[in-house]
């Protein structure tokens, strides 16, 4: 399975991953982006720095997969609570 690091962008700061983690593909990568987001606002809050943090998802050889905004999780977020019923 491929390997991919999931590395925080605040500003010029990026706080690296440095274990990584092995998921089937790109898809199931931005579904764990998205939920270490969402954990990562719950327990912190939403300060403005982290709002602007983007997660920037890279392979083993350290090219970027996806960047994931921390608020377009909040958005996404908001569209699925507002269609459950």
């Amino acid at each position: 399975m491929p390997l991919y690091f999931f590395n925080t962008r605040i500003n010029d700061e990026l706080v690296v991953d440095p274990e990584g983690e092995e998921l089937r593909n790109p898809d199931h990568a931005w579904d764990v982006a998205r939920s270490m987001i969402l954990q990562l606002l719950h327990s912190e809050g939403t300060p403005s720095d982290l709002l602007k943090a983007v997660l920037e998802v890279t392979d083993k050889d350290g090219e970027i997969v996806l960047e994931f905004p921390f608020t377009e999780a909040l958005l996404d977020a908001t569209d699925e609570s507002a269609t459950r019923h």
